[in-house]
């Protein structure tokens, strides 16, 4: 593994991660009336801590562009998944909470899961696939499986809305991780002539700003817990699919590093879902409250 793109990485993680908490704080505040509309963009680019979380996190995407065109998205999407460790870092500070059993043993989960993936599987770079079906077949499945996480998360207005969204901003993130190392890759072969022509580029500032309204509409509804660790957890999934699908991504298959690769993927999961319900995270009475104002009556 590359240190450049171990770096790189995991900086972007840490800008993603203290992003993600600024956003949320401005986005509780936001009218209710904005839910899942593009107005909440508008409202909160009013807001001071809303733009700075949203520095904070284009600083992030740039990194992690620059990674995922140095190396594997089979490798990058792992290590951004420990945004959440430094999403809980500032979250802790502004609440004064300690690790406690629940914090440590998330960020063992977190750290022992991204490792025994990446050493397990060893991702390697090998030649795209061609195939345009293959292709439209694994993003359409994420698109359409977002859109309807998004439709029961409108209709219903449940306490699982929330999560529902940030699952479907996470599936859609994974795909412009992907399409983000083609645009790289088409970028370093042919320059801005090939990256205009190239539809990739427009697919991830579409996927872009939908997964943005997607996740400051689950950070106005509830508190970070709720929506925080469903995105990191289903963003590095979904970006794994699309590496090994149609990027050419290569992990060993053998049954002992499948088994390895499993457990790991299993841990950062747990790790994310417990770091991300800790009581460091912003507390959810304001969220609960909103999410009753959500309610059909």
């Amino acid at each position: 593994m590359s240190v450049l793109v171990l770096a790189l990485a995991v900086g972007a993680a840490c800008c993603l991660g203290f992003g993600f908490v600024l956003q949320q704080n401005a986005a509780a505040n936001a009218p209710l009336s904005d839910f899942l509309s593009p107005r909440l963009l508008l409202d909160l680019v009013k807001v001071p801590r809303w733009l700075g979380g949203i520095a904070f996190m284009v600083v992030g995407m740039v990194l992690g562009a620059i990674a995922l065109a140095k190396g594997e998205v089979s490798l990058v999407e792992p290590l951004l998944a420990t945004n959440l460790l430094f999403a809980l870092v500032l979250s802790r500070r502004q609440t004064r909470q300690p690790l406690g059993r629940q914090g440590w043993g998330g960020l063992l989960l977190l750290a022992g899961g991204v490792t025994a993936f990446i050493v397990a599987g060893q991702p390697e770079g090998g030649a795209d696939i061609t195939d345009p079906v293959r292709h439209w077949l694994i993003i359409g499945v994420m698109v359409v499986l977002a859109l309807l996480l998004t439709t029961y998360a409108k209709r219903s207005r449940l306490s699982a809305g929330p999560a529902l969204l940030a699952v479907a901003a996470g599936l859609l993130y994974g795909v412009q991780d992907a399409l983000t190392r083609v645009s790289g890759q088409r970028f370093s072969e042919g320059g801005w002539v090939a990256l205009a022509t190239g539809w990739q580029v427009y697919a991830v500032v579409a996927l872009g700003i939908t997964g943005l309204v997607l996740v400051q509409s689950a950070f106005e509804t509830a508190p970070l817990r709720m929506s925080l660790p469903a995105l990191t957890a289903a963003q590095p999934l979904a970006g794994i699919v699309c590496g090994v699908g149609f990027l050419g991504d290569r992990l060993r298959t053998d049954t002992g590093a499948l088994a390895w690769e499993a457990a790991g993927l299993a841990g950062i999961v747990a790790g994310v879902v417990l770091l991300g319900l800790h009581p460091a995270m912003p507390n959810g009475a304001a969220g609960k409250e909103r999410l009753r104002d959500l309610q059909p009556r």
